[in-house]
């Protein structure tokens, strides 16, 4: 059988191709976007080039096959500050869903950017980093050029934007919680006051021993006030808690009501609690039956313990 003559791949610099990044090369993609949407994997029909935003001018406007708007920033040389600000700039003006960065040489931390970007935006919105490059096979052929994605848009990037969305979500809602909380408490006593609104779900004080704590839990599913201890060892965290559970009868009585033990014997820690369940820290209409519980339980639970871990040594 005939051998087909192997050549190697030879790298061409882009600026022998395309000497200016406008006049060349974008007036070269305007004609032959094909090029870029076989790469990317769906079809964008350019409308305009150097379209105005403000003093601005995006190098290539368009339409996909969906109808969604397409903006495209090109460079042949490194990616900068300035381009990405532009991309953002050209992609919120001109109401557009998808942003394609084509340059000679993406940067680690511009990559960063656009894995971010496609992680916080909306799910109709798509950021692509797009390498150009231009080879030859061998030392007669044309140069072509070599388009390789860096980045791009995918369900596994949306999903954790949406989950440190809902992270800060919850930041900003238990934190609304915890200063409307303290306020209330505060005019009632003094136990709290020294506590500054958190975003975790709890808040506590030491009640009169090191890591033995009066905690307040909030959820979705429950609000409780418990003593959890936590003095570093297991052995001595179980000695601490049996010290207490010798005393069942005589702190509930005193407390007023019965407690749930937990030694939690495969465990560090070890607590002491009583809950309030049905109720969740993201509906504000439970926010006052939480609060008057917690008030209630937290004065009642400070009192008993602090008494009975007197006799602690």
């Amino acid at each position: 059988m005939p051998q087909h003559p192997i050549q190697k791949i030879k790298k061409v610099a882009l600026r022998e191709i395309w000497s200016k990044e406008d006049k060349d090369f974008t007036c070269w993609l305007e004609n032959n976007i094909d090029y870029l949407n076989e790469v990317i994997g769906f079809d964008i029909t350019v409308e305009s080039r150097e379209e105005n935003v403000g003093p601005f001018k995006v190098d290539l406007y368009g339409e996909d096959n969906l109808g969604n708007k397409v903006i495209i920033e090109n460079q042949l040389e490194k990616t900068d500050h300035t381009h990405l600000g532009q991309i953002i700039t050209y992609l919120t003006n001109l109401e557009a869903n998808t942003a394609i960065w084509i340059a000679k040489e993406p940067t680690d931390e511009h990559a960063k950017a656009i894995d971010w970007l496609n992680e916080i935006t909306p799910d109709d919105i798509a950021f692509y980093l797009i390498k150009l490059e231009a080879i030859k096979i061998g030392e007669d052929s044309p140069a072509a050029p070599l388009f390789t994605v860096i980045k791009k848009p995918s369900i596994e990037r949306k999903e954790i934007g949406n989950e440190r969305k809902e992270h800060a979500k919850r930041h900003v809602f238990r934190e609304k919680f915890w200063l409307q909380f303290l306020a209330e408490v505060n005019e009632k006593n003094s136990l709290f006051s020294n506590i500054s609104p958190s975003t975790d779900s709890w808040i506590g004080i030491g009640i009169g021993k090191s890591g033995v704590n009066l905690n307040l839990v909030v959820s979705q599913k429950y609000a409780r006030a418990e003593i959890y201890i936590n003095r570093g060892s297991q052995e001595e965290n179980k000695k601490v808690f049996d010290y207490f559970f010798s005393m069942k009868e005589k702190i509930e009585k005193e407390f007023g009501a019965p407690l749930a033990w937990e030694r939690m014997d495969d465990k560090v820690s070890s607590r002491i609690k009583c809950q309030f369940d049905g109720v969740n820290i993201f509906d504000e209409n439970d926010w006052p039956q939480m609060n008057e519980f917690m008030i209630n339980i937290s004065e009642r639970m400070n009192a008993t313990f602090k008494e009975a871990i007197k006799g602690l040594k």
